[in-house]
């Protein structure tokens, strides 16, 4: 399976990189493009002025920049928090799309977004400020109007980058249960067309 993976809003860090080796070893390629163009932070607020000073839509260029070379492979787009609301965008926006594998984040859905039964999987720390129980259900709703497949995972206790093994939101049991919930996803998109 070829994976786009995109990092958060701390940017192209270690965590992301395990992430991306994690995958390869379960036999994905993995691309791991850098929105921010080498800078990491060390604090959401740090990573949040960033990209607000870069913008979305020049944060939705990079990342199509970078998916577009290989968007004729039918991609899995994957992202951490920042990095899954920008897969979400190409993903339902890409007919090869294979499938929406979302960390820790969603992103709004565009009123006239449809999909063919988009495989997608969501996991996400229960309660997760940056994802409320009242957005999340209107996300599920919104994303099977537009025709995805939606599997939602939450992790009670967990904080918001939960299987960052660098930050302190770390929740080693919950991030464990997320990968093999997520790398049994990615197997079971083998099969499909």
């Amino acid at each position: 399976m070829d994976i786009m993976l995109f990092h958060s809003t701390y940017g192209l860090r270690h965590g992301v990189r395990q992430a991306a080796e994690r995958l390869e070893a379960a036999g994905h390629t993995v691309w791991t493009p850098d929105l921010f163009e080498g800078r990491t932070f060390g604090s959401t607020e740090e990573g949040m002025a960033f990209q607000d000073g870069i913008g979305k839509d020049e944060l939705l260029k990079r990342a199509v920049l970078a998916a577009a070379p290989r968007s004729d492979r039918g991609l899995v787009y994957a992202g951490f928090s920042l990095g899954a609301s920008v897969a979400q965008t190409l993903a339902l926006g890409d007919e090869k799309a294979r499938g929406l594998l979302l960390m820790h984040g969603t992103s709004d859905i565009a009123e006239n977004a449809a999909v063919d039964d988009l495989p997608v999987q969501l996991h996400v720390a229960d309660p997760d400020p940056f994802e409320p129980h009242d957005w999340l259900t209107a996300w599920y709703l919104g994303m099977g109007r537009a025709g995805a497949d939606v599997e939602v995972y939450r992790y009670a206790g967990a904080g918001h980058l939960y299987t960052d093994p660098d930050l302190p939101d770390y929740d080693e049991d919950a991030a464990e249960q997320t990968w093999r919930v997520a790398l049994a996803f990615l197997a079971s998109l083998d099969g499909t067309p």
